[in-house]
Formats: C-alpha cells, structure tokens, sequence
C-alpha cells in the first residue's frame, strides 16, 4: 500500500539523519511523507466509515482541514467529518487528537506566514512523525477497524 511506504519514508529518513552530522534549520521535510499519508489515511477512513462519498475520496475538492475542523461554521456543519466521529464513537477524544494531528502535523507545518515559518528542530519533527502514527493507531482501535 503505498500510504504505508509513506510512512517508511519518513521512519528512513529520520534514521539516515540521525546517522549524519549535517544540521538543517528546518527538519519539517521529515514530516512530509508522514503527513501525506495521515491525508490519504483520513480519506481512506473517512470513506470506509461512510462519512464521505466516493466522490469525495476520488475527487479534488473534499478538504480534511475543513471537514475535521471543530470550530466549523454552522452553515457549513453538514460537511463535519468531526461531528460523525465523535457521533460514532460517543465521545470528542478521537475526533480532537485527528484534528490536533492534522493542524500540527499538517495544516501549520506546510504553510509559510510572515511572523512565524513553523520550522521544526529534528526533535519535533520525530514528534509530529510519532503523532501522526499514534493518531493511525488510535483511529483503527476505537473504530475497531483492521489492517488491510
């Protein structure tokens, strides 16, 4: 599955710097397969779940960040990815830790602004790595789904 090599990507890449003495000033690259496949991920859940169509999952305009963000507009409630899982799963935990996942580990890393360029020390970058599979983890124990 190519969202699980992804996941390798980011597991290698993190072990060859730490093999290496070089030293960057944003260690946010180690992040991105990681974070590129949490985004198919949730698609992939979101869609076995029957919270999005296949539409949705096939096309180009379903946006995660939206869809999880749980200060979503009320006109826009419908769309709420975040209001079905904590419906399905009877509490907000999960539906928060996929959203803090998403905004850390995604939303905020890959976006340049002005006064703050959400750099990350090799450190946090292994943090956000390991959120990101902590997050994968979690989804498939409280949703009792399975590997596939």
């Amino acid at each position: 599955m190519d969202l699980q090599k992804l996941l390798e990507e980011s597991l290698l890449l993190i072990q060859k710097k730490e093999l290496e003495k070089e030293n960057f000033n944003d260690y946010s690259f180690l992040v991105f397969p990681a974070a590129k496949a949490y985004e198919g991920f949730l698609k992939k859940i979101f869609l076995d779940l029957g919270f999005i169509s296949e539409n949705d999952y096939y096309g180009e305009r379903f946006r995660i960040g939206k869809a999880l963000n749980p200060y979503l507009e009320p006109n826009f409630r419908m769309e709420s990815v975040y209001d079905k899982l904590v419906e399905y799963t009877g509490d907000e935990d999960l539906a928060a830790k996929l959203w803090q996942t998403w905004k850390e580990s995604r939303n905020l890393l890959f976006h340049w602004f002005p006064n703050n360029k959400n750099t990350l020390t090799f450190a946090e970058a292994v943090e956000r790595v390991n959120m990101i599979l902590s997050a994968i983890e979690v989804t498939f124990k409280e949703c009792k789904m399975s590997v596939k």
